[in-house]
């Protein structure tokens, strides 16, 4: 079984594996828009990602796992339009693509790796203890999302494949 775990957003990051082990590991795939430049998701480089893992597997199972977050208070309302605008896009190309997409709170995959309550580059440095080969893909403070999209998907199969 093939699970890619995602943790949305602009900064976000997308993880591939199977049977434990990292396929693929990548930022969410942005691009600038507007005479400002702002990012936006890059859609079609997201499907790109996805059919490159996905579409010779058609007799292997395949899952998508989302970080389902909410708005925070104190976030401006253009960043969460923003959010809210990858958060959709990445429900529609997975929707195009026919991949099933399960979502999960982030209280839930962090109490599963105790993280509650821990520094946010604890998830980084979890990652690194199950995965020691790909340090240095999660060397960067700014990798941390890369290390949440890794715990989402274990989470998944650790969790749901037992049930």
């Amino acid at each position: 079984m093939i699970i890619i775990g995602i943790d949305p957003g602009l900064s976000g990051a997308i993880a591939i594996l199977r049977d434990k082990k990292i396929l693929g590991l990548f930022d969410v795939p942005v691009m600038s828009e507007g005479k400002k430049n702002k990012k936006q998701i890059n859609s079609a480089q997201l499907v790109k990602i996805l059919k490159d893992f996905t579409n010779d597997k058609k007799d292997e199972e395949v899952v998508v796992v989302v970080e389902q977050v909410n708005a925070m208070p104190g976030q401006g309302v253009t960043s969460m339009f923003n959010f809210g605008q990858t958060f959709g896009a990445i429900k529609g190309v997975c929707a195009a693509l026919e991949l099933p997409i399960f979502l999960v709170r982030p209280s839930k995959w962090k109490k599963h790796f105790e993280l509650i309550n821990s520094s946010k580059d604890a998830s980084r440095t979890k990652a690194i203890e199950m995965y020691p080969s790909i340090s240095n893909q999660l060397a960067r403070k700014k990798d941390v999302n890369k290390s949440d999209a890794i715990l989402i998907a274990r989470f998944y199969s650790e969790t749901r494949l037992k049930e």
